[in-house]
This record gives C-alpha cells, structure tokens and sequence, in this order.
C-alpha cells in the first residue's frame, strides 16, 4: 500500500550532527516514534496526518549515533490503536526498547498481555483536539484500571491551557502518569506566572506525576538555532524545562521525539536536541538521573 504525505509534511532530519555532549552510559532516548513504512504497516483510515516512513532500522541508526543505549517508542497517532508498528520495534530491539500503546476499550486481556510480553510499559491518551478524536473519559478510567494491574503507566498528551479542565480526571487516574512535554507550556509567557505554577502544583501535589522535558524544538518562539548561533538553541525553553528538572529530580524523562511529526516551520538536528540537555540538566547527578537511572526505574525495573 502506498501513502501520499500530507502537504507540507517535513521530513526528519537525514544526516544528525554528532553531539557534543556524551550521554551517560546507558542513557535512555524516552521519547520517539516509528512511522510504518506504510507498506508494511499501514496508517489509520481516522488519521489526522499522513506522515513520512520512519522505521525501526532507521530508529536504532539513530540512538546509535547520539549515544544512547535503549528507547522508549510512543504509538503515534498516524497509527491510531494499531499497535503492530511499535510492537515490532520492541521485538526487533533486543531488548533495548519499550514501548507505549494506544488502546480501546475492546482491547482484551490477552491482547495486553501480549503487548506487556514484547515490551510495552504505558498507554498513552491524547487530549490534544487537533491530533484526535475525543474518547470519552469513563472508556479512559475503564483503560487506566485494566492496566494497572501489569504495572503500566498512563501517559498524557495535553496542552497548557487546558490543564484546568482536565486537573481532577488526571488526579483521579490509579497509575503513575507521565505528561509529555510538560503539558505543553506557552514559553512566551512567564515560566513563574499562573499557567505554568498551575504544572508546577499538579506535579508538586501528585507524587504520580512524572514529567518529560523533551521537544524545545515544539515549544520555542525564539526558533532554531540556525537563527541564533548553535549554543543558543531554543533558548527560551530553557526555564521552564530547567526549573522541572530541579524540583523534580526523580520524575523527569527526557526524549528525542524523532521522527518530529507535525513540525510546521523546520526541522531539528536531533544532535543540537541533545547538546540541550546540560543547558536543562546541569550538573552530571541531574544529568544521570534524566537519562538513566529514572527511566530504567520506569521501564526496566527488574534491571535496578
């Protein structure tokens, strides 16, 4: 089967700088995806966007030559609650991935079961409007209490302004919950003003709640670095980022997001997102506990 890619759709980076910063040993990319290849793994009739192929073989070249050891793949929304994708990454990793699906309520037993066997640790909902549909919030808790039971997480997917309406559904959820990209802050606006304190408090009240600071690169207005000089890339992401890493030491993941999907103005070196690490994580305790020690608690447990 073959896929036309929505217009405008950029394509991930080809040919990554290599880092400046080295990773430490056995560091954990928290965040990334896998797009097909359509031809083997088709997209979902209900997608919002026809992305780029972006495989598993491509995936792994990737964490190789950043430095990191292992990766968490996120089901991406191009694949709907079509697992297979995903679950062939971790199959394929040797053990060096988990991963994290997208399910509904039919899903059954067995079938979580088989996912836990081949890796996956997480469920992920996305609140964000223009990248699904809603699912109702009693199909969700129904979600969240069947894979409690494995030891999985809920992951959540939601945008600053809507954490207000949403605060006592993820306060009620049973798992540990891990926000992508905490919440998506407005960084124009003052990262100690009411919105993002409003985070700050949910993480602060939860103990549950873990935060990736993951994709400056989405977040930014300032822009790329291509505008302001290599050490001053996305640099008014920085605080906010920052500011987590150092309040909640023991509950921040960090993640490359490749393959970027969605990226409407450019695309990242997926080297310079890791040279922005120290800037977020500065000393080498904070940096270890980003990369290493907290998503191998999360993920790979039986390991520490």
């Amino acid at each position: 089967m073959t896929f036309e890619k929505t217009p405008g759709w950029l394509d991930w980076y080809a040919n990554p700088s290599k880092p400046r910063f080295k990773v430490p040993a056995g560091s954990v990319d928290a965040h990334c995806h896998v797009f097909g290849p359509g031809a083997e793994f088709p997209f979902a009739p209900e997608r919002k966007y026809t992305p780029c192929d972006a495989s598993k073989q491509q995936l792994y070249a990737l964490r190789d030559h950043l430095g990191f050891a292992r990766n968490v793949v996120v089901q991406a929304t191009c694949h709907g609650a079509d697992n297979r994708a995903m679950v062939d990454a971790l199959v394929h990793s040797n053990g060096r991935a988990r991963g994290v699906a997208t399910v509904k309520r039919s899903v059954s037993d067995a079938e979580l079961q088989a996912m836990h066997d081949s890796g996956v640790r997480g469920v992920r909902f996305n609140f964000v409007k223009r990248l699904v549909d809603f699912t109702p919030k009693d199909e969700l808790v129904e979600i969240a209490e069947r894979i409690k039971t494995l030891g999985w997480h809920v992951v959540i997917y939601f945008e600053a302004v809507d954490l207000p309406e949403l605060w006592d559904f993820f306060t009620a959820l049973p798992t540990t919950i891990v926000v992508d990209h905490m919440g998506r802050p407005d960084v124009g606006k003052p990262v100690d003003g009411p919105e993002f304190e409003l985070f700050v408090r949910f993480m602060r009240e939860h103990s549950n709640v873990w935060s990736k600071v993951s994709c400056p690169e989405r977040l930014s207005v300032s822009g790329p670095p291509a505008l302001h000089g290599e050490q001053h890339a996305y640099r008014d992401v920085v605080p906010f980022a920052r500011r987590i890493v150092e309040s909640f030491p023991d509950r921040v993941l960090w993640g490359t997001d490749w393959p970027h999907p969605n990226l409407k103005d450019h695309m990242p070196d997926d080297g310079l997102l890791v040279d922005f690490i120290p800037h977020i994580a500065p000393t080498a305790e904070l940096q270890r506990k980003l990369l290493v020690d907290n998503p191998m608690r999360l993920y790979w447990p039986e390991e520490t």
